[in-house]
């Protein structure tokens, strides 16, 4: 077998990024049974390191520890909320990188937020995860190992996932994508695609391509604007891809698919909060999907308060009222739940006191 050159890291090859189809391969090319990835498999996907791998030769599994990377992010600080039990962890990368995910507890099962990149260069100025820009795509075996990690930490199973941690999940298109495949297998993670969502600020041409392959994830839009003049202010993406060329992306997401998009507005106090947003919110997205018969569904989100930004949240009351307003037009509007408001659940605030070298958030 000769390993595709974006599977070989430091000149080894990132064994847990292979679907179990290359597996085999590769086990045929080390004059092994094919077998060998119907024995490996399975137990990658638990973070059992080559050593305790003991259904495997000795031989093989000092080969393997010399030809393959498989390293699980390691817990550099773990932060737990006082208020509801959600974990925030600070996780160092086998390079020395650091990137945040946080384990949200519901009667449902345990939902992980992970991240896709090292840093972000969205530039987004209402998050903590673009400062600093982006120093590096994830690859799919760091995505499989945040929740590989947490499980382990945890004692507990991850049920859903919410890409929605640091960096633009479709600026990492093809690494996103292999994860995606990987962790839905039935011999892994067994993660099925609707329990997985996938949050984008809105990179059109790759919101088409995610609707070529016709992956059954939830698709939620960073909007946060009901304007192409509010949302530049504050998306520099949205210069490259304005709402009319994004809309017409989820519009054909949406034929495509058949699934509906949630759109995500993070409210910002005396920036985008007042009745005039709400209506102009309204308009613009009963507009952009008339005759469609798309489902419009928009969740609504306090702005974190990260410091240099300048932006504060709004009151509990105005929330409500810009919600019961999207509502009345028909609408569907949520208030996420905040959960870990004690450990700043939030992306990008842990690593960014890490690399700054403070003690805490």
């Amino acid at each position: 077998m000769t390993v595709d050159p974006s599977r070989i890291v430091d000149g080894r090859v990132d064994i847990l990024s292979l679907t179990p189809e290359e597996l085999c391969d590769f086990f045929l090319s080390l004059n092994q049974p094919k077998y060998r990835a119907t024995q490996m498999f399975p137990q990658l996907a638990r973070g059992v390191s080559f050593a305790e791998m003991t259904n495997l030769p000795k031989d093989l599994r000092a080969m393997l520890e010399e030809r393959c990377l498989f390293t699980l992010p390691q817990v550099e600080k773990k932060l737990v909320s006082q208020i509801d039990g959600t974990v925030k962890y600070l996780f160092r990368l086998y390079d020395g990188a650091c990137i945040e995910s946080v384990l949200m507890r519901y009667e449902h099962g345990n939902s992980l937020c992970i991240s896709s990149q090292v840093g972000c260069r969205m530039g987004c100025r209402f998050c903590a995860s673009t400062i600093g820009g982006k120093v590096r795509d994830l690859l799919p075996s760091e995505l499989l190992g945040q929740i590989i990690a947490a499980q382990k930490d945890s004692g507990e199973r991850v049920s859903n996932i919410v890409m929605m941690g640091i960096g633009e999940p479709l600026d990492n298109f093809d690494n996103v994508v292999r994860f995606l495949q990987l962790v839905n297998r039935k011999e892994g993670l067994c993660i099925g695609y609707r329990h997985i969502s996938l949050s984008t600020c809105g990179l059109a041409d790759r919101i088409r391509d995610l609707a070529a392959i016709d992956l059954p994830i939830t698709l939620s839009i960073s909007l946060h604007a009901p304007t192409d003049e509010q949302r530049s202010a504050i998306m520099p993406v949205n210069r490259r891809y304005p709402l009319e060329a994004l809309f017409a992306a989820c519009r054909d997401y949406y034929k495509t698919t058949g699934r509906r998009i949630s759109f995500e507005y993070t409210l910002i106090a005396g920036k985008n909060d007042s009745e005039a947003d709400a209506r102009a919110l309204a308009d613009c997205l009963t507009h952009a999907f008339a005759g469609t018969g798309a489902p419009l569904h928009v969740n609504l989100i306090r702005v974190n308060e990260v410091e240099g930004t300048g932006f504060v949240r709004g009151t509990k009351e105005s929330v409500n009222a810009f919600a019961a307003y999207l509502s009345k037009r028909g609408i569907v509007a949520t208030v996420r739940r905040r959960l870990g408001a004690d450990v700043n659940a939030a992306c990008g605030q842990l690593r960014r006191s890490a690399a700054e070298g403070k003690a805490e958030v």
